[in-house]
């Protein structure tokens, strides 16, 4: 009889561990899903941040200028893009890039404005390119116009890569010359808003 008592209370000790274990154990599985949970929702909230963020930098084909629109249509034929759309454009006129009549040199003013788009480009996680285009005003022959243009674009790349190290190859240039104003040119002031470069950022 007392040999059958040890027994049962060894049984039900054995038992009684058993059970301890298997709580534990289930108690540690409990708070392994619920980090597991926790580090899935974190996750999912990140990227759904991601993705929103992503939308509002995204620029509607709708809502893009002829410049952005043709400088996207250029580089998809050219297939430098990977995801095939635009990511900003900014236009300096004079009052940040100024051009003097006839003249395609950047002075101090126009190198501080590049230096913030610069900032902004290098900040981009993916693989960028950027168009720069050069306009100017009516004065002049169209031939001689467009060639000024192109000085200017080429005056802005080249700045953009020896002072920021953007890559040449991520870089191309064009000239629209007059034949794109923004402001009537029968007015000094119109003029001036017409001598302008307009960078257009695509990934």
């Amino acid at each position: 009889m007392k040999v059958f008592r040890a027994v049962s209370a060894v049984t039900l000790a054995g038992l009684l561990g058993a059970c301890a274990t298997n709580s534990a154990v289930d108690k540690k599985i409990s708070e392994s899903q619920t980090s597991t949970n926790q580090r899935i929702e974190s996750v999912a909230s990140q990227v759904e941040d991601l993705q929103t963020k992503q939308k509002q930098t995204d620029v509607k084909l709708d809502q893009l200028s002829q410049e952005a629109r043709e400088a996207l249509k250029r580089a998809q034929d050219a297939g430098v893009l990977a995801k095939g759309k635009v990511v900003f454009e900014q236009a300096f006129t004079e009052d940040r890039v100024k051009f003097g009549s006839d003249k395609y040199e950047l002075d101090q003013t126009a190198q501080t404005a590049l230096s913030d788009f610069a900032n902004k480009v290098k900040a981009l996680n993916e693989q960028y390119f950027v168009e720069v285009q050069g306009h100017t005003d009516d004065t002049g022959s169209s031939r001689y116009n467009e060639d000024l243009g192109q000085r200017r674009a080429d005056s802005v790349r080249r700045y953009l890569s020896r002072q920021f190290s953007l890559p040449l190859n991520r870089m191309s240039t064009i000239s629209y010359g007059d034949t794109l104003p923004v402001a009537s040119n029968k007015t000094k002031a119109g003029r001036s808003q017409n001598r302008r470069v307009v960078l257009v950022v695509l990934e």
